[in-house]
């Protein structure tokens, strides 16, 4: 029962007893009126409920920050009978709910409604399942059931246009990002034989130069007109101040990753293995969910990195810079050859200096900055400056 059907109950209930107390006729007639109308409604909703079918159309189905995703309803009778009033109910966790009055609908005829989600704040989001609740049509009683199936929504960052790209070289100095760069991917071009390093693939050994030279030879494969990225994200918390900062730092990382995939051979670090950005859907799936991580040895991951340097250009992306990020830098220098810094953060800290004088090139985005206006005066016209063979202390 509705709270007015119980309201009708227990008035009903209440002139029964009055006509046993007082024996009027009138008192027997009108609460059996009210209790068979409440149990009339309870007969309309629960033994001759109708059969509902709801379908849902998500589209797109894959957003980002601030668009808007449109929802389609069909609500179909299935019976040959009129369904009583009803109310479908459509959820999106964490998002709110649309509320749609279908009225009576007509043995098997469908009826349609549609809304339009406000895709923020970033996230993968529960569509559905449907709530559809019939009444009769005094709204003394009703039913409510689920219908259809559940549709994820994935809420991606939202992502800046960036112009202009790092000016990296390989490891011959004399050789720029214009030219073929052997792929630590595995191209199928041959490129050029070197020697062997340990962690290297065996099955890459050129047998017959081995042969003759009496020295392991690898043969590198190459990648043309192809230069290499790796982008850093620093998820640890203690590098934010605030919330904000976190998610422009995230904003930027998207916008990073779509702008060099695009030209680079490129790889995403944020706290777990390698992603190729070739697989971009892998890669925002999990920008869309990532959440700051209370500790991280930046350290241990940094030497883990270092062994599949290959040139190219080092992005970084933090909040504050602290000595932990500064020690990640020296050590993956060596591998690549030009240096981005990218800071979410209203405080840069005194370690701003110390990234500048190795030459990276720093980009401070403050509360309410955007990245691309940022990024194009960096490399809008010139590039990154290379760094220099020896470490810098």
């Amino acid at each position: 029962m509705t709270p007015r059907g119980a309201s009708v109950f227990g008035s009903g209930l209440a002139l029964l007893l009055a006509w046993v107390a007082l024996g009027e006729i009138e008192l027997l007639a009108a609460g059996a009126a009210l209790l068979t109308a409440v149990f009339g409604a309870l007969l309309i909703t629960r033994v001759l409920r109708p059969q509902i079918r709801v379908s849902r159309q998500l589209e797109p189905s894959m957003v980002h920050e601030g668009e808007r995703a449109a929802v389609a309803l069909g609500i179909e009778n299935q019976r040959r009978l009129p369904a009583p009033a009803l109310t479908v109910e459509d959820g999106v966790g964490g998002l709110g709910t649309a509320h749609f009055q279908i009225g009576s609908l007509p043995g098997e005829a469908i009826a349609s409604a549609s809304y339009q989600i406000v895709c923020r704040p970033r996230g993968i989001y529960t569509v559905g399942p449907a709530e559809v609740e019939v009444r009769d049509p005094f709204g003394l009683a009703s039913t409510k059931s689920a219908h259809g199936v559940d549709d994820r929504l994935i809420v991606y960052p939202a992502v800046e246009a960036l112009s202009g790209y790092p000016n990296v070289r390989g490891r011959d100095p004399a050789t720029s990002a214009s030219r073929p760069e052997h792929s630590g991917r595995g191209g199928e071009d041959f490129y050029t034989l070197r020697s062997y390093q340990e962690g290297d693939d065996l099955r890459r050994v050129h047998w017959p130069s081995t042969a003759r030279l009496d020295e392991l030879m690898i043969r590198q494969m190459e990648t043309p007109w192809q230069s290499r990225a790796l982008i850093f994200f620093d998820v640890r918390k203690r590098s934010y101040a605030t919330p904000d900062d976190f998610e422009r730092a995230v904003r930027g990382v998207a916008s990073v990753s779509v702008h060099l995939a695009s030209t680079f051979a490129a790889d995403l670090w944020m706290g777990g293995g390698l992603i190729d950005l070739a697989n971009a859907q892998t890669a925002f799936e999990g920008l869309a969910q990532i959440q700051p991580h209370p500790a991280i040895d930046l350290r241990a991951v940094a030497a883990r990195l270092r062994r599949s340097g290959k040139g190219g250009a080092l992005v970084l992306v933090t909040g504050t810079p602290d000595e932990d990020l500064l020690a990640v830098l020296r050590l993956l220098e060596g591998q690549f050859r030009a240096g981005v810094l990218l800071a979410a953060t209203d405080t840069p800290g005194p370690l701003l200096s110390s990234f500048q004088r190795m030459a990276v090139k720093t980009l401070v985005a403050e509360s309410g900055a955007r990245w691309a206006p940022l990024w194009t005066q960096a490399f809008g016209h010139i590039g990154v400056r290379t760094w220099a063979p020896a470490s810098a202390s």
